[in-house]
């Protein structure tokens, strides 16, 4: 039997929320499944994903094959680079070793990455309050421009209507 390690939706519409399963890869997606191996949440950003190592990699031993998504989600977990290891024929303690350096090598990524993130989340805040600062000048510019231009709409009523006025007077008197 073709067997794949998938995940398998069981989220709410809009609410995505996945098992990793082992099951015949002839099944549909939602269909029925071998085992569970875990779980993934892509809309939970702290804890996303669990898995049960030791029954993925018996699972991997005993000839299943992962689907894009499902591997990639290995990958984050390490557990595809101890696999790729395991293959390789090293013993324990020299994978132990690897997955250290993996660890430390995951963190330090993890850590640029961030960097990374708030170094442009930073310039974007530069380059939107030069933005606003750019468009309250103009602003000023144009509402004095406004001012300006209603005052003298109104200093010309004014004297429209005082010549009225003297008009007025002048034809009363006669």
């Amino acid at each position: 039997m073709a067997t794949k390690i998938r995940l398998k939706r069981i989220g709410r519409r809009n609410r995505p929320f996945y098992r990793m399963v082992v099951m015949d890869s002839r099944k549909r997606r939602d269909g029925a499944a071998i085992e569970e191996l875990g779980w993934y949440n892509p809309i939970d950003t702290v804890d996303s994903f669990s898995l049960k190592e030791d029954k993925i990699l018996n699972w991997l031993k005993e000839g299943a094959q992962t689907t894009e998504a499902a591997h990639k989600l290995l990958r984050r977990a390490g557990i595809a680079h101890r696999w790729h290891l395991i293959k390789q024929g090293l013993e324990d303690s020299e994978i132990e070793k690897e997955m250290k350096k993996w660890e430390l090598n995951r963190e330090k990524v993890l850590k640029d990455r961030d960097q990374r993130l708030q170094k442009k989340v930073e310039k974007q805040e530069k380059e939107e309050a030069a933005k606003k600062e750019h468009m309250d000048d103009e602003n000023d510019e144009s509402s004095k421009t406004d001012v300006d231009n209603e005052n003298e709409e109104v200093k010309t009523a004014v004297l429209e209507n005082n010549e009225e006025q003297e008009k007025n007077d002048e034809l009363e008197e006669e």
